[in-house]
């Protein structure tokens, strides 16, 4: 009886040693698995932020500029210096007359800051509702100037003298555009408009106007003072007279239905910071001054 007591007592220990022995696999198998799977969830996490972080760093806001031929270079430049500051934006430009810049927005092209050259085009997109009024001010101020080619020998001293059988052609913007619109303003006060018509050769924008004069394909032209500082084959011959014609005023606005609204404001309000400044008056312009 004694061996039999033994017996079953080892058999009772080799049972439990063997429990024992499975339970601790089961806890080094599920500790060893684990770390894996904490592992695997921080990886997952990382990556996922890693994604969120692309996305917000690769936002881009594309802002479309439309604006006055004349401000072709200058808006260059304040652009690049702009983008330095906000690399998050990209400033596309557009440059052209602006009566048909005003047209291209009336038909729905791509536009959320409008600058013209002359007030006319912008108080018609006021009057359709496309910008509100609240969101238009004066800029610049330019000044209208006669210029001819360069070491040219055609003795004008004047306006006046355009019209005389010194100049076969002149080279002048059409009405569309506010160069034109000044000039013909100009040669109508002067009593001259008639026979300035008879050899006016009319441009889509002032700088056609500027290249023509420029390749001597003009006897002379009318353009704007910082359209002829910038061409180096032309020269001045005067400005026009004195209340000849109104202020040439660049008033700038946001389109209503512009998706980047606040970006759009927030550009057109850099523009009249001292930093914009400095780099319009180096071009010639001269930031408007109420009256």
């Amino acid at each position: 009886m004694g061996k039999g007591i033994l017996k079953t007592a080892a058999l009772c220990m080799a049972a439990a040693m063997a429990v024992a022995s499975a339970g601790c696999g089961s806890a080094a198998k599920t500790a060893s698995q684990s770390p894996a799977k904490t592992t695997s969830s921080a990886k997952a996490a990382s990556s996922a932020k890693a994604v969120s972080s692309a996305k917000t760093t690769s936002a881009k806001t594309e802002l479309y500029v439309l604006a006055a031929a004349s401000l072709t270079d200058v808006l260059g430049e304040i652009g690049e210096n702009y983008k330095k500051e906000n690399p998050d934006v990209t400033l596309t430009f557009s440059f052209d007359s602006s009566g048909k810049l005003k047209t291209q927005i009336e038909q729905g092209a791509p536009c959320d800051v409008f600058i013209s050259a002359a007030k006319k085009q912008m108080t018609a997109l006021t009057e359709e509702n496309i910008v509100d009024k609240g969101d238009v001010s004066e800029l610049l101020e330019n000044k209208v100037v006669l210029i001819k080619p360069k070491g040219s020998s055609l003795d004008i001293k004047s306006f006046d003298d355009t019209a005389t059988d010194k100049v076969k052609m002149v080279a002048i913007g059409n009405e569309d555009v506010p160069v034109g619109a000044y000039t013909k303003t100009i040669y109508q006060n002067l009593g001259l408009w008639d026979k300035i018509e008879a050899k006016a050769n009319l441009a889509t924008n002032v700088r056609q106007v500027l290249d023509w004069v420029a390749t001597k394909n003009a006897d002379c032209g009318v353009v704007y003072a910082t359209d002829a500082a910038i061409e180096p084959k032309v020269e001045v011959v005067c400005e026009a007279p004195q209340g000849s014609c109104d202020k040439v005023i660049y008033p700038q606005g946001v389109i209503k239905a512009s998706k980047n609204y606040d970006e759009a404001k927030k550009f057109t309000e850099y523009l009249k910071t001292d930093e914009a400044k400095k780099v319009f008056e180096k071009y010639g312009f001269t930031m408007y001054k109420e009256q």
